[in-house]
């Protein structure tokens, strides 16, 4: 390739690579220099090393608040990722009706973090909640999702779910519509029932979109924000202080930028190391599979 045409090629890829580097590479350059340093939001910083991190380990909330990030993350992630494959399946067929449900169950997903907490609000409120006074018209106690530790968990992965379930859906859609209509005929054939058929040819097909959908469902879920914030505030008692909720705390209510970005850093390092993990684990299964 000449001189010419190698200016060329940079040209064409150099706007991208401009707002690429601006929009990411420049924001996780400068987060990793700003904790090691002491700074707010209205002064110089202060280079400090390693005792924002230092101080994070020693951090009871900090830890509370990575423990319940990746305990929401274990129980949204495998019920999303089920549910969603549920729908797809039932989905999966060039109908009207079909197709008319793809619809429904996708639009939530276009819809802000604040108008789905405030519809599951609605919902969830025990004293005028659509299930509160549910249960109260059969004589029940509310359940109390919103202020109740172990409840509001679970108000939480109901309200992300929800949310969250058309993507996913859609994925498995993309996915059951590449598979070959001659695997399926060639099962029918062998007189494979619909379990079999289920078991033994389209799950195997979708490995990959199971693991697409898992890894992008488990980064998503460990940056969740909005509904904790919005929906639960964290409370009660810090049960629902997810990390990004921390992370908003301590730098927008407390002023400590440079203690905030060692914890988005952490954070990141987490989202990195568990992805990197799931995708060679399943990269390693599928060739050991492969060698059988």
């Amino acid at each position: 390739m000449t001189s010419r045409g190698r200016l060329g090629g940079f040209a064409f890829v150099a706007p991208f690579l401009f707002v690429y580097c601006f929009l990411l590479i420049y924001p996780l350059v400068n987060g990793i220099l700003l904790s090691f340093q002491h700074v707010d939001l209205f002064g110089g910083g202060r280079f400090i090393g390693l005792d924002n991190y230092a101080r994070l380990f020693a951090d009871d909330t900090f830890l509370r608040s990575i423990l319940t990030t990746f305990l929401l993350a274990l129980m949204i992630v495998p019920l999303l990722t089920m549910l969603a494959l549920a729908l797809a399946l039932a989905l999966n067929r060039a109908t009207r009706g079909a197709a008319i449900f793809r619809g429904v169950f996708f639009s939530s997903s276009v819809l802000s973090v604040t108008i789905v907490t405030l519809i599951w609000r609605f919902v969830l409120a025990p004293d005028a909640g659509l299930l509160g006074e549910t249960a109260q018209g059969f004589g029940a106690e509310p359940i109390p999702f919103l202020s109740h530790p172990t409840w509001s968990l679970w108000a939480l992965a109901i309200t992300t779910i929800w949310w969250s379930i058309g993507l996913p859906m859609m994925l498995f859609l993309a996915g059951l519509q590449q598979i070959p209509g001659d695997v399926y005929e060639a099962a029918a054939l062998d007189r494979a029932g619909r379990w079999t058929t289920l078991w033994r040819v389209t799950l195997p097909s979708l490995k990959r979109t199971v693991v697409l959908v898992v890894m992008l469902q488990t980064a998503a879920q460990l940056q969740i924000f909005g509904q904790a914030q919005l929906l639960t505030g964290g409370g009660p008692g810090g049960s629902t202080r997810t990390m990004v909720l921390f992370i908003f705390e301590t730098a927008f209510a407390r002023w400590e930028l440079g203690y905030a970005t060692a914890a988005a850093e952490i954070l990141f390092l987490l989202i990195v190391a568990l992805t990197l993990t799931q995708y060679v684990t399943t990269m390693r299964g599928s060739e050991d599979d492969g060698g059988r």
